[in-house]
């Protein structure tokens, strides 16, 4: 039981460390899921987008890479399901994704605006936290469960990976190496063709450090908290997770078992685990650059819309997020490092909601402008608003 404390404290630790350079990085490149998407939408402006496809493309060759040396197996994740459930993906990123545009930003986003000194984006974080909760065990959980949940594509093979997918396809073994690096050099070439992108040397640390750190979540919580054989049950665990499978960075159901792990303090059961750690981090991380930028601010609610916007995005994060097994970080970076088919999914299903949402605020403001009263206050998503 004492190697188990220890482990579970090395694990927690170490997520800890990778999430703070996490949030002190992204805090100073900017980095936000979110903003590279309405960059486009508004400006036509693909830089940010680069920088998170860049992290795509880090975190699916490294991950790869870990799998070849044996290092993690990627079929003990909660991504790669041999029976897909297809519509939670879609429904679930739909609703995450048009929630943190009107929300101003997704989990990680408002966890490193709360680290900068946001009471505002602390606010979301709890109702985020409250929904995911009500969505993982209350009373949004028959909705998922029994509703959601039941639709599902059986692939036919053991795990639901691209790679997986090609071997039941009959296409050699070596496949589970090439084709994800395959993959990630297409991204490289589509990365780096771009001129003002070659030239702007934060974004491409920002994201080779984020995509990296997605690749040390894995190695942390899948090789050194791993114990194939645990001598109560006899069976394999990975120390310190909340789903008890492999994990790497998610910040929607951990905000959630951040909630009950706080609530019930003194409850021997409740573990510091590596989500919660890594929630934690990406705070710290945050609050520690603004404080050595001297950016920290504080910020608070601008109106009563302004309220209400944010805490219904809060919800539809919460919701979307758990239903769709993750956010811009959980499925954009952490579950496609994988190349799950229900990654990709819920990675398009984002893009969709977000830009659905964008257009949808700046309809509401051409009509408000039009009747001759401005009335509606959109988020900083919108055209002619500040960048997140």
């Amino acid at each position: 039981m004492n190697d188990f404390t220890h482990l579970s404290g090395l694990v927690a630790g170490l997520s800890f460390a990778l999430a703070f350079v996490f949030g002190a990085v992204a805090n100073r490149v900017s980095f936000c899921t979110m903003g590279s998407i309405t960059d486009i939408v508004n400006f036509g402006d693909w830089r940010r987008m680069r920088m998170w496809i860049l992290a795509i493309a880090v975190a699916v060759a490294g991950t790869a890479l870990l799998q070849y040396a044996g290092l993690i197996d990627t079929a003990r994740t909660i991504y790669t399901a041999s029976k897909v459930p297809w519509l939670s993906h879609l429904v679930g990123g739909f609703l995450f994704g048009f929630g943190m545009t009107i929300a101003s930003g997704c989990g990680s986003k408002t966890l490193i605006r709360a680290g900068a000194g946001s009471l505002k984006s602390i606010i979301v974080l709890a109702f985020l936290g409250a929904a995911a909760y009500m969505t993982l065990k209350g009373v949004f959980a028959p909705w998922r469960a029994n509703g959601l949940d039941t639709l599902r594509w059986d692939t036919g093979a053991a795990a639901s990976d691209l790679p997986s997918l090609a071997m039941v396809a009959g296409v050699a073994s070596g496949v589970r190496l090439w084709l994800p690096l395959l993959v990630a050099a297409a991204l490289g070439v589509f990365i780096f063709v771009d001129r003002d992108f070659r030239t702007a040397p934060e974004a491409i640390i920002g994201g080779l450090v984020i995509g990296a750190v997605i690749v040390g979540g894995w190695y942390v919580s899948g090789h050194l908290g791993y114990v194939a054989e645990d001598p109560q049950t006899l069976e394999e665990r990975f120390i310190a997770t909340n789903s008890g499978r492999m994990e790497s960075y998610s910040f929607v159901a951990p905000v959630a078992y951040l909630l009950e792990w706080l609530m019930l303090w003194t409850d021997q059961s409740r573990v510091l685990t590596f989500g919660i750690a890594g929630v934690l981090g990406i705070l710290a991380g945050s609050a520690a650059m603004a404080l050595a930028t001297r950016t920290f601010r504080w910020e608070g609610f601008a109106s009563v819309e302004d309220i209400a916007n944010h805490l219904v995005g809060a919800i539809l994060m919460g919701f979307g997020g758990v239903t769709a097994l993750g956010c811009t970080i959980g499925q954009g970076l952490t579950g496609i490092s994988t190349l799950a088919v229900g990654s990709i999914l819920s990675f398009a299903s984002i893009v969709a909601g977000c830009v659905v949402a964008v257009k949808y605020q700046m309809w509401r403001i051409e009509r408000s402008e039009i009747a001759g009263a401005s009335t509606v206050e959109p988020t900083g998503a919108v055209v002619g608003i500040r960048r997140i």
